[in-house]
């Protein structure tokens, strides 16, 4: 008897193997890496699909919320323009990751690594240097306490602080001089959509455009292993 080859199966790859949801961008499929308990820093290797330990958390910032990325986005060109456009900065370039997501609850959650359903509410258009590293502000899907928010005038205005100090200041090392990050903008659900829309465009056309034109596109800066968050 002909024995047939064993069946296998492989995790897909969070970035690229998941997508962002049926209903995106108004409710999005969020990956997290890390959640607030987190002593340690982690990223998704981008070659492997695992999530690795980036570094210790050297100082007292910890973020407040569940923080990942939205799978099969990508911040470049479109997401660029469109920061430019809203604040009239120069020469702004996407910093070549996944969008960054942050995702309300209030239920404990112990470690990343799990995907999640989010409605997003609204974001930060942050800057840092002269890439832009918008943030989006979502909240659990039927989440008891936040999932009825619909934008981001209704989360509680220290949580907002919260957050907007750990985005300012957790890439800031003393001793190594003041490094240029700023939130130029505090933006609405409306916006976030487009934000999303755009990263999904700029994703579609850097990693499904013919193969020849994707290594072009994806050779213009040196490569990462680990997203920077």
């Amino acid at each position: 008897m002909k024995k047939t080859a064993p069946q296998k199966s492989f995790a897909s790859h969070p970035w690229h193997g998941i997508t962002p949801g049926d209903n995106a961008p108004e409710t999005v499929t969020a990956y997290i890496e890390i959640v607030p308990t987190d002593a340690v820093k982690y990223e998704l290797d981008k070659e492997s699909g695992i999530l690795m330990l980036d570094r210790p958390q050297r100082f007292s910032s910890q973020c407040p919320t569940l923080y990942g990325f939205i799978p099969q986005t990508f911040c470049d060109e479109l997401v660029a323009k469109r920061c430019a456009e809203r604040t009239g900065l120069r020469d702004v370039k996407g910093d070549g990751d996944p969008i960054d997501i942050c995702v309300l609850t209030e239920k404990v959650v112990s470690n990343g690594n799990l995907l999640v359903r989010a409605v997003p509410v609204g974001g930060f258009r942050m800057v840092d240097g002269n890439e832009a590293d918008d943030k989006i502000i979502a909240v659990l899907e039927s989440d008891l306490v936040y999932g009825e928010l619909q934008h981001i005038a209704q989360i509680p205005r220290p949580l907002l602080d919260r957050l907007k100090h750990y985005f300012l200041t957790y890439k800031q090392i003393p001793g190594e001089g003041k490094r240029s990050v700023e939130i130029a903008e505090v933006y609405d659900r409306p916006e976030a959509l487009e934000v999303i829309r755009r990263s999904m465009k700029d994703y579609d056309r850097v990693f499904r455009q013919p193969p020849a034109a994707a290594v072009r596109s994806r050779t213009r800066r040196p490569a990462r292993k680990a997203r920077a968050s």
